[in-house]
């Protein structure tokens, strides 16, 4: 397996997960919340994870980091509706 990127993968948390032996989704995604938060302010989410699963997609096909991964580029596409105080309308 190659070495993480520290670009995509500062603390190296994608490059671990695909070496935990029999990781389950629940802590894929608890690692995947971790690495977004540490990823630098301004940095291109879409490409560092397109650029994380074109790195081991191919070499770990069922791994359960791939669907969390690819969940979270379909998340970043669609935006949700802004709740609050800004969502409501004003009289």
């Amino acid at each position: 397996m190659k070495k993480c990127d520290p670009e995509r993968d500062p603390k190296g948390l994608i490059f671990e997960s695909y070496r935990i032996e029999g990781i389950t989704a629940g802590e894929c995604r608890s690692i995947f919340l971790d690495w977004a938060l540490s990823l630098p302010v301004g940095a291109d989410t879409s490409t560092a994870l397109t650029g994380l699963l074109a790195q081991y997609e191919v070499s770990h096909p069922e791994h359960p980091m791939n669907t969390v991964m690819r969940d979270g580029l379909v998340g970043m596409a669609t935006p949700k509706r802004r709740g609050g105080w800004r969502s409501r309308q004003r009289p």
